[in-house]
């Protein structure tokens, strides 16, 4: 009987999600390295140096959440006697942080050079719908459901998730054509967040149609 790689290699996917984190990780240290190094306040920056206790939250909830959930995909973490309930106590509030600064963010902050009412929209709506999924997750925990609880807490990750893989669909157009804007950056933003909750919708769909395997007495 032949086995899956991913049952081969049960690292690839923990890897792969904490290298995905590295990339908004990345952009946000230079973020902090401006706010605490005395940059320059330009227009692209101007609204965190007015009020930067929102995107300081934002980035260490963020970082720390996502990477908390990659190894929520280690089974051997998982197998772990404790450790999936430990770090879940942790992951809900960093999330729930991540999301609710991005929220405020969205609403209060001035739009940064190139966005626009589309992008703001946008932050709305999966802002919302990470702290939605983390609440439902944990709620069906509370009553020890916790297929539910796995499904939202995995759609509310690929929403967290979203800047890393909106890196990569930002990188061809900034190749071809140059730095996205309005529409054309809303479009790119979205795709980054749908393609994460696609990718979960068809593993929880994938894993629904999986036959049952007896388990001997």
């Amino acid at each position: 009987m032949t086995t899956s790689p991913h049952r081969r290699r049960p690292w690839l996917v923990p890897a792969g999600l904490v290298l995905l984190t590295l990339i908004p990780a990345a952009g946000g240290g230079a973020r902090l390295a401006q706010l605490f190094g005395g940059a320059e306040v330009t227009q692209e920056n101007a609204r965190f140096f007015a009020a930067p206790v929102p995107v300081l939250i934002h980035i260490f909830s963020a970082t720390l959440f996502c990477l908390l959930g990659a190894f929520q995909f280690a089974p051997a973490l998982r197998r772990r006697s404790g450790w999936h309930r430990a770090a879940g106590r942790v992951a809900v509030p960093l999330g729930l942080a991540a999301a609710l600064s991005g929220l405020w963010m969205s609403v209060l902050y001035p739009d940064a050079p190139g966005d626009g009412l589309p992008v703001r929209v946008l932050r709305l709506v999966f802002g919302s719908l990470m702290a939605v999924s983390i609440l439902l997750g944990l709620l069906a925990a509370r009553r020890r459901d916790f297929p539910t609880h796995r499904v939202w807490m995995m759609r509310g990750y690929a929403v967290g998730q979203g800047a890393g893989t909106q890196a990569f669909t930002h990188l061809p157009w900034m190749v071809l054509v140059g730095i996205p804007t309005g529409n054309v950056r809303a479009a790119l933003m979205a795709a980054g967040w749908l393609i994460n909750v696609a990718v979960v919708e068809w593993v929880v769909r994938r894993r629904t149609r999986r036959p049952a395997v007896p388990v001997p007495a």
